[in-house]
């Protein structure tokens, strides 16, 4: 039954048993990729799992994006590790506690950037990251995503790999969940199919007593998810600027991350979801989000694609699914820990396999003979990046710039000359193409100074002078020609193009401005 919800302020058309099924499957997607996360730098599964909780809760109560999914994150939990390794450099001997002080005042100072970066309206450049770059970063963490299932086939705490029964009974789990995963919707769409799976495969194997990994086998001996309310945590550590020093860059690398992260997620569930987002809010509620993982002992992080997928694949498109995937999160710690550990991981396992494989734009292979060469490389070096690093940014960045300098270059080459002479002898350059810094060499070739008449007119009608560089170049070409006492008349300049020129008047000595209306200039028919 379909009804109106009106959650703050944000009125839309949900299914509630959708929303709540949804909800639910996430949640418990959300319990071995938080505790795997928390493991990486150490923490315990509980700094994992608050951070899931806080994080899943308060995105999608003010979040930009509704039915995207936040959490603990791999991308943010790598951070870290460098962290820890810069404390214990500086502070001998400093204790485990002590150490997650200093997290959580990063994550706080995180949250801080990221809800500045909202306010400054800075969501609005993720446009410029190209599609290349998108299919690459989708694409690199499928891979990542994939591959991070494989040590749940290992021997556990060794890197060998699982023979004899136990490694066919998880194999023919993992199988049987991906099957349920990929058929069932064939049937019917009543109950998602992803916490069918989970369901029916838990049942047979508690069932039947089958001896496979649990989510129990994931975590270190002694360890489990048993746990209360988040308790509140104030960073007890010295406000000094050495501290300052030591965090802050740790800091602004998390809120990059979790906004480069976020951002590129909320883009692709809008296209999924034929919806748009928005990426301002979504910045707010991202630092607003890690800064109550801070103060609520969570190691903070980001939006999760994953999940997000997960969420919104099942039909998901409100923020109710998030809020329950965070309420539900929530009781499993309090209430049902002993069931939660009991999960067999091969369901979870076959879960994320069948995520990987939706996430990967398998449409990209498609592009290769379409695409110029420039954005098949640019794509395949973001996946490649991506993939073998997991520093999204870094490979988000990378394919950015690479993309910029690869059209710098294409327009560098587009820069051309129509030269003609009038009948009252003075010679015409039609300039064609953008002058700016990687055409302006090509640009100086275009003229003849020494051969040229006394009077000479570069015509700008379709063209333009784009930055610093081009106004140079102008200068110095009017430069040139008064050296040999010729006079250059700039003709059909844009709006823009003067105001830029203007600005420049007390760096670079512009010679000469003409006024479009140039009157000795004589057109042909």
């Amino acid at each position: 039954m379909k009804k109106y919800l009106n959650l703050f302020d944000f009125k839309q058309k949900v299914d509630y048993k959708t929303e709540i099924l949804s909800g639910l499957t996430v949640a418990l997607a959300l319990v071995p990729e938080a505790i795997a996360f928390a493991l990486i730098p150490g923490f315990s599964p509980l700094t994992g799992l608050y951070a899931a909780f806080v994080l899943a809760l308060v995105t999608s109560i003010l979040g930009g994006r509704p039915g995207m999914i936040s959490g603990a994150t791999g991308a943010v939990a790598v951070i870290f590790v460098g962290l820890i390794l810069e404390l214990k450099n500086t502070f001998p001997g400093i204790t485990p506690e002590t150490i997650l002080n200093y997290v959580f005042a990063t994550v706080i100072i995180a949250g801080l950037l990221q809800i500045t970066a909202g306010v400054l309206k800075l969501g609005k450049f993720i446009r410029l990251v190209p599609h290349p770059v998108m299919f690459g970063f989708v694409n690199g963490l499928a891979i990542i995503i994939f591959m991070a299932q494989f040590p749940n086939f290992y021997v556990k705490g060794t890197s060998e790999l699982m023979s004899g029964m136990p490694f066919w009974t998880m194999l023919g789990l993992t199988l049987l969940t991906m099957l349920i995963i990929w058929g069932f919707p064939k049937i019917t769409k009543a109950v998602p199919s992803s916490l069918l799976a989970i369901v029916v495969v838990s049942a047979i194997v508690l069932g039947f007593g089958i001896d496979t990994l649990t989510v129990a086998d994931t975590m270190s001996e002694g360890e489990s998810i048993k746990g209360g309310f988040p308790p509140l945590s104030i960073p007890n550590i010295p406000f000094t600027w050495e501290t300052f020093q030591i965090i802050f860059p740790f800091a602004a690398i998390v809120a990059g991350v979790g906004l480069i992260e976020s951002l590129l997620t909320l883009n692709i569930i809008d296209e999924i979801t034929d919806t748009r987002g928005s990426g301002n809010k979504e910045c707010i509620a991202q630092g607003t989000a890690n800064i109550f993982s801070g103060f609520l002992s969570g190691m903070g992080g980001c939006a999760m694609i994953g999940q997000s997928l997960i969420n919104t694949s099942a039909g998901a498109r409100a923020r109710l699914s998030g809020i329950t995937a965070a309420v539900m999160l929530l009781v499993f710690i309090m209430f049902g820990s002993n069931l939660i550990e009991q999960l067999p991981m091969a369901a979870l396992v076959g879960l994320m396999f069948m995520v990987a494989i939706g996430t990967f734009e398998w449409a990209s292979f498609k592009t290769f003979r379409k695409m110029p060469t420039s954005d098949v490389v640019v794509m395949v070096l973001v996946t490649l990046i991506t993939a073998i690093t997991h520093n999204l940014a870094v490979a988000v960045l990378f394919g950015v710039i690479i993309s910029a300098l690869a059209y710098s270059w294409e327009n560098a080459k587009r820069i051309r000359a129509r030269k003609s002479i009038d009948e009252n002898g003075i010679k015409h350059y039609e300039i064609y193409g953008p002058l700016f810094f990687g055409s302006t060499t090509a640009f100086a070739e275009k003229f003849d100074i020494q051969n040229d008449p006394n009077e000479v007119i570069i015509d700008f009608k379709e063209s333009r002078v784009a930055d610093m560089s081009g106004i140079e170049a102008l200068n110095k070409l009017t430069e040139r020609y008064a050296k040999v006492g010729k006079k250059v008349h700039l003709k059909h300049l844009s709006r823009d193009c003067i105001r830029l020129l203007e600005n420049a008047n007390e760096i670079i000595d512009v010679n000469v401005i003409e006024d479009p209306t140039y009157k000795v200039v004589v057109d042909k028919v």
